[in-house]
């Protein structure tokens, strides 16, 4: 109830929470996004590709787990980054 009461009265106060104008910085075009998502598209699937071949070879005994295991971990990661480019 406490922090309600603190929040009411920030609000009743007049503070300002955010400007309107638009952030500093330099902001990527359009078309540097369009690249930049496709390249994270294409190591996406490729990582994704290397993963599932070396977990497949791990299994046999052919290769170790480290490496598919990396390559599993690179893929979710440019996947979320892939994400936030496209912002959904």
């Amino acid at each position: 109830m406490r922090r309600f009461e603190q929040d009411r009265r920030g609000l009743q106060g007049g503070r300002v929470v955010s400007g309107l104008e638009p952030r500093g910085g330099a902001r990527m075009t359009r078309k540097q996004r369009e690249q930049h998502a496709y390249r994270l598209a294409l190591a996406t699937g490729g990582l994704s590709v290397v993963a599932v071949a070396g977990l497949v070879l791990a299994v046999l005994g052919i290769v170790g787990a480290s490496l598919p295991i990396l390559a599993a971990v690179l893929a979710v990661v440019s996947f979320i980054l892939f994400r936030r480019t496209v912002g959904g």
